[in-house]
């Protein structure tokens, strides 16, 4: 027992000097920002960073080390998650070479974790090879409560071609400290942008740029806003060479640079052999305008299996697409391989196009005043069309002249659309003659409509069955098509039935749900039919009450319901018209009827009429949504908007027996 004794004596003794160490090697920064006090914060609130900060220094020959420090206090149990240090780096050109981190428990105690505790793994697992990995630490497991800080610091060397970054000075934490420094070589010059926030000149000394931002607060995720890298401050940093450009390294002074390099990383890729000329040809053979050989090559290439392989990405590798009779003849490729593929195809037919640069998933991300490839991260493409072209997604290039972009990876939208999330983006046209960023184009409501009219049986107990018919077009159709080709016959049956339900009909039973899909024409057919019982409340045999409304899929009334909000509204281009005839119960007249409703705005606009004719009551209903992104200071003024269309649609129709 005594040896026993003295050995827990020992084992705790070496923890306890284990302790001590670690806490002794606890850089002085981490420590400063351990001691820090934050606010208090909302229950939503996971953790705080108490320091966030990245120092680049730029060597004579453009290779680049960067130092990162990151602390964090976790707050809830949700916060756990926050305790992870993450570095991405590339094979080809970094080198991640030091990575540690610190876990500071409330009562003082430290654990310290190095190359041991360090994993190692690929970044994208669907990708064939990608040569983006990353390396981390997670310290999740060992937290036990609040107010535990974790920090970590990483150090990384870069051989990149680019002299550009961008710079997130927060993710959505609150974060009391964020600071990037720059230092680069003496006689070099440096220039930097503060997005998404008031712009910061930076503290020079001598060759050295920090720019820093405090007390920057939780930023809440609301529905219907920008991404949130569109959202947090960041900062567009770019550096140049004293005495003109490195061979090694890109510089971009604008965007006829960018546009002249993007060029020559494409214009070779663009090869053409026997074989993809055959096939071009066959694909067209029965084609009697430009538009239809257009569509019959871009039906072709949405076809081709999405699949990703990134090589030498740090010298611009991940700008360049693979060959496109490698690409057609493997059957795959990422987007940028799809657009030249398609490319290639119509120069086989003697059509000419280029391939373009666009931001995916937020139409108001890239910035005119920043010149930089690294602002994108998708590629589709422009057609040079006459014209006898004519469709929504033509532009007019101030070079090029008229242009038909489309996306070809996109499986679901044909050409001559555009998906939403792109429409009205600043993109660039990859052509040496591109001097600035062109807009595309953005599709009228009325191209997006979804037409819906309704035929139902109400008996006088409350029952209905009820036969829908709906037709969509332009993006609505998107919609409604990869809700059909994704799920499987059962689960789209399942969503369908939900859609019913959720409207109000809570005890349907569906008998029929037929959808027709037309790709080429942008459309999309739904026809439903269903029983639901006691669908009218009924009062003592005496009234029935009903909403005309039976079903609805607009959905944007519930995402805006909060009073006051912080971010932008983003609203996509949509329409719809609705006709719902409900035949009334023998022995029921109308007794009150809502009041009709008329709504306008800059953003959109609402109709609604209620009328009895022929034994039926006809609701109508016209609703017209105009693409925009709208300021949160004007929220109120959409949020009124939709509160409006939510009352009258909640308006209930009072039947009386006669």
């Amino acid at each position: 027992m005594i040896k026993l004794q003295r050995l827990a004596g020992v084992c705790f003794a070496l923890t306890l000097l284990a302790a001590t160490a670690a806490a002794q090697e606890v850089p002085a920064w981490l420590k400063q920002a351990a001691a820090a006090t934050a606010p208090a914060y909302g229950r939503d609130v996971p953790a705080v960073v108490l320091h966030r900060e990245r120092t680049l220094t730029v060597a004579d020959d453009g290779r680049t080390t960067t130092v990162t420090n990151v602390a964090v206090r976790v707050l809830t149990q949700e916060g756990r998650d926050e305790a992870v240090a993450a570095e991405p780096y590339l094979t080809d050109s970094e080198k991640v070479r030091e990575m540690r981190a610190w876990l500071i428990h409330p009562n003082g105690d430290v654990k310290k974790y190095g190359g041991a505790e360090t994993l190692d793994s690929i970044l994208m697992d669907n990708d064939v090879y990608n040569e983006v990995r990353f390396k981390m630490i997670s310290a999740r497991a060992d937290i036990t409560g609040p107010n535990t800080v974790f920090g970590y610091t990483v150090t990384t060397e870069s051989r990149s071609v680019f002299s550009q970054e961008n710079w997130r000075f927060q993710d959505n934490l609150p974060t009391l400290v964020a600071r990037y420094t720059l230092n680069v070589p003496a006689g070099w010059r440096a220039s930097g942008l503060v997005l998404n926030h008031p712009n910061i000149n930076p503290v020079v000394s001598g060759s050295s740029y920090t720019w820093e931002v405090r007390g920057l607060p939780f930023v809440e995720d609301e529905p219907s806003s920008p991404s949130m890298a569109n959202i947090v401050p960041r900062l567009a940093v770019s550096y140049f060479p004293a005495g003109g450009a490195r061979p090694a390294l890109r510089t971009f002074e604008n965007w006829g640079d960018v546009a002249r390099w993007m060029s020559e990383l494409d214009d070779p890729q663009a090869t053409i052999d026997d074989a993809l000329a055959l096939k071009a040809r066959e694909l067209t053979a029965n084609a009697k305008t430009e538009l239809e050989k257009i569509r019959a090559v871009g039906r072709y290439v949405q076809g081709i299996q999405y699949i990703s392989i990134q090589t030498n990405i740090g010298q611009g590798g991940g700008y360049r697409p693979r060959p496109a009779t490698e690409v057609f003849a493997k059957s795959y490729g990422d987007c940028k391989d799809k657009a030249n593929l398609m490319r290639a195809m119509l120069r086989a037919l003697g059509i000419n196009s280029y391939l373009v640069s666009i931001y995916s998933g937020d139409r108001t991300f890239v910035r005119e005043e920043w010149p930089s490839p690294t602002q994108f991260n998708h590629c589709i493409i422009a057609v040079k069309v006459s014209d006898e072209t004519q469709a929504p997604s033509v532009i007019e290039h101030p070079q090029l002249g008229r242009l038909l972009v489309f996306d070809a990876t996109d499986p679901q939208t044909p050409v001559g659309d555009l998906p939403d999330h792109e429409q009205g983006s600043l993109a660039l046209v990859d052509a040496k003659e591109t001097t600035s960023l062109v807009r595309m184009p953005m599709t009228p409501p009325e191209a997006n409509r979804v037409d819906r009219e309704a035929d139902v049986v109400l008996a006088h107990d409350g029952s209905i069955s009820a036969v829908f018919r709906e037709r969509s077009q332009g993006q609505s159709a998107v919609f409604e098509r990869g809700m059909f080709k994704q799920l499987s016959r059962p689960g789209y049956t399942k969503m369908i039935e939900g859609w019913i339900t959720a409207g109000g009909a809570t005890m349907a039973k569906v008998s029929k749900i037929e959808p027709a899909d037309d790709q080429t024409a942008g459309r999309f057919a739904l026809d439903v039919e269903f029983t639901a019982d006691r669908y009218a409340q009924t009062m003592q045999g005496q009234l029935l009450i009903f909403k005309p409304v039976i079903v609805s899929r607009t959905g944007l009334y519930a995402a805006l319901g909060k009073e006051s909000r912080r971010h932008p509204v983003v609203l996509e281009s949509r329409a719809y018209n609705e006709t719902v005839r409900v035949r009334l119960p023998q022995g029921f007249d109308v007794d009150e009827l809502p009041e009709p409703v008329k709504l306008d705005s800059d953003f959109g606009s609402y109709a609604a009429s209620y009328e009895v004719k022929d034994g039926h009551f006809v609701f109508t209903r016209r609703f017209v949504q105009r693409a925009a992104t709208i300021p949160a200071a004007e929220y109120k003024q959409v949020r009124d908007f939709f509160g409006r269309i939510r009352a009258a649609e909640d308006s209930p129709v009072v039947l009386a027996k006669k």
